[in-house]
């Protein structure tokens, strides 16, 4: 990138040079998808990072009956002014993002146009609310048409298309051809919600992506379960709001400190994954889930910063008691703790059954536990759960002939990582996830109307020469005697 391109260009100037690129790359792409009656080509689920990259990737493509469909409202979709509560994001300032190769649309382009190059250089880390202020900014300079409001409440299938009852919407019910989840970090599940807590009220606790009234925290003993980045964050939110302490009550023998994905991370990783067999993609994974993400360092000596804040390790809860205005929380090593309030970093599971958009339907899709035996040490129930994905991010059916219409349900989230990588949610892949997706999608549509595309071809019939351009002449031939007859 020219380090001066961009630099106190404006938000106006900015948009103008992206402009100006895109229509040099003829953005957007022919439209060549026929049209039917009454249905919507692509639903996106989630309007934010992935269902926007997804959508830019697309009408790229060519692809532009699609709708876009947020439950949230405007500005708040995905976690960043919700239930994130980190102060700065994890990934460098200088990746590409949901850029899809654009220049002029990363973050560094959005903010040295605003505030220049010196600015930029001083940047350590980007603001949580900054980044979803760029990701505004990328919504409107792209004229996105996301329906905010929007709920998909069930889907099921119509014949060769699928049928979505929707809330929040002029009609309930939508028809398509392609449904695309871009739901997120918890798009193929839930928060993941131990037992322990079943049998205690719920103004006792919460999960980390749960609102949360901090201000209530103050003068309150607070307890976190689990050492990741959601826990510190959550962490760091009570102290500054002033809990009288804080308490890491974390089952690991000591702190993770090594990010072994980033360790490994590359474009041929991105690409080669996908591709390997079912016990290397497994054990790759197994092996980031056992060592676990570290907090970011940032993040947590936000929270170390106190005095009142505790880390204690090698503490596997195991049961909560209710003991009046508190709850008294058991460790396997036979200790326990009285808390005030319990705050749940327990990171989201992966379960097609709680996905309410599916129904009894979730019950059919195909699994890793149900395609793949690990051997003895690499056990995990949890990678286990995540769906067993074709290539193309869609669906399987456990039994051939039960749900053959998810065929045409591409889960572009979290649940995505074990067949086919971290293409699909995080920032580093996510562009490459999405012309992944878009080629997929084009390739599905182009088969199912092959017979009106051939059609189309014999009907052409527009000519590119009028007849002006040449005179036909005769070719005089050689007699055997050499003389021109």
């Amino acid at each position: 990138m020219d380090r001066q391109r961009f630099d106190n260009l404006g938000l106006a100037g900015l948009g103008n040079r992206l402009k100006e690129d895109l229509e040099c790359l003829l953005y957007p792409g022919k439209d060549w998808v026929p049209p039917r009656d009454g249905v919507t080509d692509i639903i996106i689920i989630g309007g934010g990072m992935c269902g926007m990259v997804a959508w830019l990737a697309l009408t790229s493509g060519g692809i532009k009956n699609i709708r876009i469909l947020d439950r949230s409202p405007k500005g708040k979709e995905g976690p960043w002014l919700t239930y994130a509560r980190m102060e700065t994001l994890r990934s460098p300032k200088n990746l590409t993002g949901p850029a899809f190769g654009h220049g002029a649309l990363t973050f560094q382009a959005w903010y040295r146009a605003q505030h220049g190059e010196v600015a930029w250089e001083k940047l350590d880390k980007i603001p949580r609310p900054m980044w979803m202020d760029y990701l505004q900014w990328y919504r409107e300079i792209l004229e996105i048409p996301i329906e905010n409001g929007v709920s998909v409440d069930h889907l099921e299938p119509k014949g060769d298309l699928l049928s979505l009852k929707v809330s929040g919407a002029e009609n309930g019910t939508i028809v398509c051809r392609k449904v695309i989840f871009a739901t997120g970090r918890d798009g193929t599940g839930g928060p993941n919600i131990p037992g322990f807590v079943n049998n205690i009220p719920q103004k006792f606790w919460a999960h980390s992506a749960d609102k949360i009234d901090f201000e209530a925290l103050r003068g309150k003993r607070v307890a976190v379960i689990g050492v990741g980045a959601s826990a510190v964050d959550n962490s760091a939110e009570a102290l500054e709001h002033g809990a009288a302490e804080v308490r890491h009550l974390i089952r690991r023998k000591e702190m993770p400190t090594i990010n072994k994905m980033m360790g490994i991370g590359s474009y041929g990783f991105t690409a080669g994954y996908a591709a390997l067999p079912d016990e290397w993609r497994w054990r790759f994974m197994r092996y980031s889930f056992a060592t676990q993400t570290p907090p970011p360092h940032g993040s947590t000596t936000r929270v170390s910063r106190h005095e009142n804040a505790y880390f204690h390790f090698g503490k596997e809860t195991i049961r909560i008691e209710q003991q009046g205005k508190s709850i008294e929380i058991f460790f396997a090593d036979g200790s326990s703790y009285s808390a005030d309030y319990l705050i749940l970093a327990t990171g989201f599971t992966i379960d097609p059954m709680a996905r309410t958009e599916f129904g009894e339907t979730a019950g059919d899709i195909l699994l890793w536990q149900d395609m793949y035996v690990p051997p003895a040490g690499e056990e995990n129930e949890d990678l286990g759960r995540f769906p067993y994905l074709n290539s193309d991010f869609t669906f399987q059916e456990k039994k051939v002939g039960a749900a053959p219409w998810l065929r045409n349900v591409y889960c572009f989230n979290y649940g995505a990582a074990v067949s086919l990588g971290k293409v699909s949610g995080d920032i580093p892949g996510i562009s490459e996830g999405a012309a992944w997706l878009a080629r997929e999608v084009a390739a599905k549509l182009y088969a199912e109307d092959v017979e009106l595309h051939w059609q189309g071809m014999i009907n052409y019939a527009k000519p590119e020469l009028d007849g002006t351009e040449w005179t036909a002449t005769e070719l005089k031939q050689k007699t055997k005697w050499g003389r021109v007859a």
